[in-house]
């Protein structure tokens, strides 16, 4: 199936109204000139036979043989002259297209809509986005996450081939990669930001944000033989595909009756992240099912190049339908925790909320305008939840927290549960999101996905806005990657098929 972020790609712009209607107008009357024409002819009172002259033909006839051919010849002009005015006209609406499109293609051209200068110039046309281009250590990160993406989906297969244990040395290399790379996000954060502001030193940022990405690469270069396996290990690396194929298509099922169940319980809006995800992890099943058998065919034959190709396709294949499947399993229990704990979160708003109740000494600063928002978005709450509809109890619980975050009233307690559970779903769905879309997702979604897992790392002593920054980030990931999927979706999907028959 087309998944529905594939839609929506803006059209090539066409020439202008009047020219197409003045093509139109020329178009038809040419037509209706040729229609018409053989009407207009008088016809001969009675068909002659043609024959060859003899000599006892008379000049006079000759000659009236002659003008009737050459009546017969002029008739012609007018229709040829016609079809060559419209080639010409034909000719000459081309070249202009020719030359509006190049002119709106061209650095600083006459694009329409374009911002102009005081003098009436066209202002130079923006460049590509802050970041994509080798100049500015774009490509570098986005190719060192794929690249660090895909490490970890060979490194899962190579665990299940040889054991936790045989695989450690890969293990310690996706885990410096990570660490690489997370630093190298954490610079262009900064560098986002505008620190440094010199230019020589944004230079010096951009230098050292490209010197990690290599690393990363060299990192996981150098370990993946003890994930790749051997032309020996082949057959034991097709029966763990092949064993880890099965699971899945024994699975989907379950995963399709457990979201129809979560469409008859929930509002549709908590379901949006995962709609469609139980057929795209068909589509991936149906695309392994036939790299697994080019891959068991070229190994049975004595290919093993060949049968490698295909295998790593199929497991990455086998790798997004994984994905797709457990986030629909992941949401279901976020919601049931988010179900659970809406009540005690309001509960738990009021209790904190008390001390901010009292009022304040005299020159002491007034609460009195954020208690009133936060009353009246927790009354909305309230409301939502007993009226009895289907509800979104993630979005219940965020619109909670945010309530009393102006107040400080949440870095501990329910309220702080409540916000990490909201951060965690935004992080983790924006994470599945691009890993599955990697090959159409730009820096942009990239950039702001890293800083809400530095905020929301493990371990970290993140406050409530710390959690409600995160939760932010990540919801921005998710949108901004998939406006990047409906814009370059096509050029995503030419990737992934040149990759597999590399």
């Amino acid at each position: 199936m087309t998944s529905p972020l594939f839609r929506g790609r803006p059209r090539r712009a066409g020439p202008h109204l009047p020219v197409r209607v003045a093509h139109a107008v020329l178009g038809g009357a040419a037509g209706f000139v040729w229609l018409v024409l053989p009407g207009m002819t008088p016809p001969a009172d009675a068909p002659v036979a043609v024959v060859s002259p003899s000599p006892a033909d008379s000049p006079a006839s000759v000659a009236a043989g002659t003008d009737g051919d050459e009546t017969s010849g002029a008739d012609l002009v007018l229709p040829v002259a016609v079809v060559g005015a419209a080639g010409v006209l034909a000719g000459y609406g081309y070249v202009r297209r020719r030359r509006r499109a190049r002119r709106r293609t061209a650095p600083g051209g006459g694009r329409t809509g374009a911002p102009r200068t005081a003098d009436g110039e066209a202002a130079a046309a923006p460049g590509p986005e802050d970041g994509e281009d080798d100049g500015d250590g774009g490509p570098g990160l986005v190719g060192a996450e794929n690249r660090l993406l895909a490490a970890r989906e060979e490194l899962a297969f190579a665990q299940a081939r040889s054991g936790p244990g045989t695989a450690a040395p890969p293990a310690r290399a996706v885990r410096d990669a990570e660490a690489e790379l997370a630093s190298a996000f954490a610079m262009r954060q900064r560098y986002d930001e505008g620190v440094p502001q010199g230019a020589a030193e944004r230079r010096h940022v951009l230098a050292g944000i490209t010197g990690r990405c290599e690393e990363v690469i060299r990192t996981l270069d150098a370990a993946s033989p003890g994930w790749s396996g051997q032309a020996a290990e082949l057959p034991r690396e097709l029966e763990v595909a092949e064993t880890r194929f099965r699971e899945l298509t024994v699975r989907t099922p379950a995963v399709e009756a457990t979201l129809s169940a979560l469409h008859a319980r929930y509002a549709p809006t908590a379901l949006d992240t995962v709609t469609g995800y139980p057929e795209l992890a068909k589509d991936r099943l149906v695309l392994a099912t036939t790299e697994l058998n080019s891959a068991r065919q070229a190994s049975d034959t004595g290919r093993p190049a060949e049968a490698a190709a295909h295998l790593r396709a199929a497991q990455g294949a086998i790798a997004r339908a994984g994905v797709f499947l457990a986030e629909v399993e992941r949401l279901a229990r976020d919601l049931a925790a988010a179900d659970r704990l809406v009540p005690a979160a309001l509960t738990g708003a009021e209790a904190a909320l008390a001390p901010h109740r009292v009022p304040a000494p005299p020159g002491g600063a007034s609460h009195a305008a954020p208690l009133l928002h936060t009353d009246t978005e927790l009354a909305a709450v309230r409301a939502e939840l007993a009226s009895g509809r289907p509800h979104d109890p993630l979005e219940l619980l965020r619109r909670a927290v945010r309530a009393t975050e102006p107040l400080s009233a949440g870095d501990s307690g329910v309220l702080a549960t409540a916000a990490h559970l909201t951060a965690a779903d935004s992080v983790a769905g924006a994470e599945a999101f691009v890993t599955t879309h990697r090959e159409s997702v730009r820096l942009t979604a990239r950039a702001r996905l890293a800083e809400a897992r530095r905020l929301f790392a493990p371990g970290s002593a993140a406050t409530q806005a710390d959690r409600v920054r995160a939760d932010d980030l990540a919801r921005e990931a998710r949108a901004s990657a998939e406006q990047d999927v409906r814009l370059r979706g096509h050029e995503g999907a030419q990737q992934r098929s040149g990759d597999q028959m590399a």
